[in-house]
């Protein structure tokens, strides 16, 4: 008989944190790597993705280019980036009102340089 687990809450966070350290080291215009979403509010169950935010003190690449540098696979959940220039995320508010909220609420800092 073959029985899954699901990876605990407390373990996905753990190699959240460690993925986003090494990406910082790597990676020297990342500035920041929060989780949100269920993760981030803390109440994350089986079937639940992780949800990061990278913020990168520049970029200029439409948004769907911004995703392929990153590579999410070491992480043991499906896992979905939002990826802001700073000037992008210090400015959500005016042009994603909604979604600054939700952050608001839900963002949790996993690694900050300069938060």
């Amino acid at each position: 008989m073959v029985v899954l687990r699901w990876p605990s809450s407390e373990a996905v966070l753990e190699q959240a944190r460690i993925w986003a350290q090494r990406q910082a080291e790597a990676n020297p215009d990342l500035e920041a790597v929060g989780v949100f979403g269920s993760y981030g509010r803390g109440d994350a169950g089986v079937g639940s993705d992780l949800d990061l935010l990278l913020i990168l003190s520049q970029c200029d690449l439409p948004v769907w280019e911004r995703l392929r540098r990153w590579d999410t696979s070491p992480l043991p959940l499906a896992t979905d980036l939002l990826v802001y220039s700073r000037a992008e995320w210090d400015t959500l508010p005016q042009w994603n009102p909604k979604l600054a909220d939700v952050l608001g609420r839900d963002l949790r800092w996993l690694h900050a340089r300069n938060q």
